[in-house]
């Protein structure tokens, strides 16, 4: 009977110890989604599509409010220029303004390129949640680029809508800053990596002002998303994520 309830209890402890886990995991993501968007953001961005015969430039700005809100406008080059992305919630459009036409994106396009680059649409405009499309796991730590790292695996829940079969997140203890992110398809193979660097203060908080996408079966092509400008916790009109205006940005 001791026996039993000995092993009783360590089961209760060892629910206790994975659930505390659980809950550290999810907070430190969620600290660190904090520190790298804030309340609100407007960016300025550079983003460099890099192939071995060429490579070209595209001019960003973006809007964002929280996980709900979302606005991204095409600033160069000419022939690009205009086209904008905006996401209310769920639901995720794209002006194209050379045709003149909205386009609402399904689910089904979330895991194609972003305009042409390494990032997918989902990597940009965020239709799904770091906080509540997965169950969070500290696997272990490490040290990256000279920082001490909590590695916390990333596993979607049974009913998420999102892009790959789990997700690997690298994230300074001292400053919550994502440093690296290993994306794996649902058979666990490595689809992408995208590295943090060069860590430089913008907005008044530290945060790695390159993050570098390459695909894991294309090691000699990658994405660069360079920040310009950053701010953060400005007050945005949730009215300005409306469809007329994604049209009549300039």
């Amino acid at each position: 009977m001791k026996n039993y309830l000995s092993i009783i209890f360590i089961g209760i402890l060892m629910s206790l110890h994975y659930s505390s886990m659980a809950q550290d995991a999810r907070a430190i993501v969620a600290r660190m989604e904090q520190n790298m968007r804030g309340n609100s953001t407007i960016t300025e961005m550079e983003m460099e599509v890099v192939r071995p015969r060429f490579s070209r430039k595209v001019g960003i700005k973006s809007w964002a409010v929280g996980e709900d809100y979302a606005m991204i406008l095409i600033t160069s080059p000419a022939r690009d220029r205009g086209t904008a992305y905006l996401k209310r919630y769920r639901e995720i459009w794209n002006w194209l303004p050379s045709i003149e036409r909205t386009i609402k994106l399904p689910p089904s396009m979330m895991s194609q390129s972003w305009m042409g680059s390494d990032f997918t649409n989902d990597d940009l405009v965020r239709e799904s949640s770091t906080i509540n499309d997965y169950e969070h796991e500290i696997s272990g730590t490490t040290l990256l680029d000279g920082y001490e790292c909590h590695i916390i695996m990333m596993t979607p829940k049974p009913d998420a809508a999102v892009v790959f079969g789990k997700v690997q997140l690298y994230i300074t203890k001292e400053s919550y800053l994502n440093l690296r992110t290993e994306n794996y398809d649902e058979g666990g193979n490595l689809v992408s990596v995208i590295e943090g660097s060069e860590i430089r203060e913008m907005g008044g908080r530290q945060i790695p002002s390159i993050l570098t996408m390459t695909p894991a079966d294309k090691p000699n092509q990658k994405t660069l998303l360079r920040y310009i400008s950053l701010e953060f916790d400005k007050e945005i009109d949730p009215g300005f994520f409306s469809l007329q205006n994604m049209r009549n940005l300039r």
